[in-house]
């Protein structure tokens, strides 16, 4: 009996600790509200954002204006459109990033790869990326550490009813 007692409080502990270290995928709005368009500067957006393994990246335009291509770096650097029907069209493409290394996008309508620079280079990391910290300032960061008092709580009245 006891030690079904301390299996019990032994689990509520380790569910209590381990929620919050549990990391989930980024969805990366490329080029944030801009969107996927002519003449923005996606490498600038790129540089200080980490891209993981399972990440996703939403590419945002008008339909018939923009397209998706994904291109190794020799077709990136030299903007070669690969044939029309590799291109993502949808408008709200979101592509998961499930290798790491590096990766290649442009745009493969008129001139907007070449002239207008439409192109987004990335590296992707492997692993996922790390829980951030508790925000405790916000009504998340304050639900997070609620139901974390609420699950010890609940765990030590258990262990007292099995008791």
């Amino acid at each position: 009996m006891a030690s079904a007692k301390l299996v019990v409080l032994v689990s509520i502990i380790i569910a209590v600790v381990a929620l919050p270290t549990v990391t989930m995928a980024t969805e990366f709005w490329v080029g944030d509200a801009t969107g996927w368009t002519k003449d923005f500067d996606y490498q600038a957006w790129a540089k200080d954002k980490m891209f993981y393994v399972g990440d996703k990246l939403v590419f945002k335009y008008q339909v018939g204006n923009h397209n998706v291509f994904k291109v190794n770096g020799t077709a990136f650097k030299d903007c070669t459109i690969p044939p029309a029907n590799g291109a993502l069209t949808s408008g709200n493409d979101v592509i998961t990033l499930m290798t790491p290394g590096n990766k290649w996008y442009i745009c493969g309508m008129a001139t907007h790869c070449a002239e207008h620079m439409q192109k987004l280079a990335i590296t992707v990391m492997e692993g996922s990326a790390p829980a951030p910290a508790p925000d405790t300032n916000s009504a998340h960061g304050m639900f997070t550490s609620g139901y974390q008092i609420f699950l010890a709580a609940a765990g030590i009245f258990v262990a007292m009813i099995v008791a």
